[in-house]
């Protein structure tokens, strides 16, 4: 639960989707006009646009964390769905993460790749699930995606990092530095 008194730091700890959530809603935190700092309370960001309620916003942001949610897929239950022929696997880290290590049956995400994913790939059939390190970076590929009339992409919940640490401990773990 948020609370007016939370910083920006803490909501997005929390709920690393809210940036994206904000600027949808209320176009607060996108660029430098309306970007906010990590030390700003919640109150305080919805004093200085526009006075936006507070309990409007929260009730918002939460919402917006559910959706986010459904838009996830659990790492166990994209291991059981690799089986499928039609499921895809997409990282979307950088190249160095992905030849350091990846998901058998993944793709690296480049530019021609994303160039034939929008120009055909089906858009409602098959699940494509989008991989990053952590699971920060995929829900804003997803959207991005669903934006674009992509029925059934979903990222992958805790990233590689979880993925390693639930369905395949013979996976290296790593750190971005």
């Amino acid at each position: 639960m948020f609370q007016p008194t939370d910083t920006m730091q803490q909501v997005l700890a929390r709920y690393p989707g809210a940036q994206r959530a904000l600027f949808r809603q209320y176009h607060i935190g996108g660029c430098s006009s309306c970007g906010f700092s990590p030390e700003e309370t919640l109150q305080q960001l919805c004093a200085r646009n526009a006075h936006l309620q507070i309990e409007e916003v929260i009730a918002f942001l939460q919402r917006s964390q559910e959706e986010d949610r459904k838009q996830m897929i659990d790492p166990t239950e994209l291991a059981q769905r690799q089986t499928d022929a039609a499921t895809r696997l997409v990282d979307i880290r950088t190249r160095e993460e992905f030849d350091a290590v990846h998901i058998p049956g993944s793709v690296h995400f480049t530019q021609p790749l994303m160039n034939e994913m929008l120009m055909h790939w089906p858009r409602e059939e098959g699940l494509i699930a989008l991989i990053d390190h952590q699971g920060l970076r995929a829900l804003d590929a997803a959207a991005y995606f669903e934006g674009h009339g992509f029925k059934n992409v979903r990222a992958l919940a805790g990233g590689i990092d979880a993925y390693a640490e639930r369905v395949a401990p013979e996976l290296p773990r790593y750190t971005v530095e």
